[in-house]
């Protein structure tokens, strides 16, 4: 993390610390304590960004108990040695994707969301890795992601007209769009073309 970022850490942790001391914490006296350390972990962060303090709150300060990373799929789909990218409203490119619903396994959400994004009927194979975003991509969150990629099979399917994409469109090796980079980075995509390639791949974790 750059220095200059070192101040979303430390509001991060003591977000993490709050919301853990709200959820098993029993004195009334403690709790009221760990309510102020969350309120000035969002005023910090509201500060610094110029975001309104009630949007940060419902972004950062809407879970309860034991803080854990939210998880994010990304679907690698190959076709004649290019690979599937989705074109967001902004004009940027991402693989197919999106954060976990709570009531669908990472398996399920990998299908879920390129149906919903690319059109495509999709069978995960592989997953490619998993990483910690704030390691890859930018801008830091105020929340911790992990990100996991799945080389996946298309099997059937055809881009529909939708609400988070455009178009979808195979690009080749040398041939990229503008990307999101927020969500994936050249780097991650010459990663999934390495997994496609590769008959032995391993499971990066980072």
């Amino acid at each position: 993390m750059d220095k200059n970022e070192k101040w979303l850490q430390w509001a991060v942790e003591l977000q993490s610390i709050a919301q853990a001391g709200l959820f098993y914490g029993k004195d009334p006296f403690d709790r009221e304590r760990y309510q102020r350390i969350r309120d000035i972990a969002a005023e910090m962060i509201s500060f610094k960004t110029e975001i309104p303090l009630e949007k940060v709150k419902d972004l950062f300060c809407c879970e309860q108990g034991y803080q854990t990373p939210k998880l994010d799929t990304r679907a690698a789909i190959f076709k004649e040695d290019k690979i599937l990218l989705v074109r967001e409203k902004n004009g940027t490119w991402s693989l197919p994707g999106g954060w976990v619903d709570v009531n669908v396994s990472e398996r399920e959400n990998v299908i879920k969301e390129v149906k919903e994004e690319a059109g495509l009927d999709v069978r995960p194979e592989l997953v490619i890795a998993v990483q910690d975003r704030e390691k890859h991509n930018l801008p830091v969150y105020a929340y911790k992601v992990c990100k996991i990629f799945v080389l996946c099979s298309a099997c059937g399917g055809e881009f529909q007209e939708n609400i988070e994409t455009t178009e979808s469109r195979y690009f080749g090796r040398d041939e990229l769009p503008r990307l999101a980079e927020e969500k994936n980075n050249k780097e991650q995509i010459e990663m999934c073309f390495e997994a496609c390639h590769s008959e032995n791949w391993k499971t990066l974790i980072d």
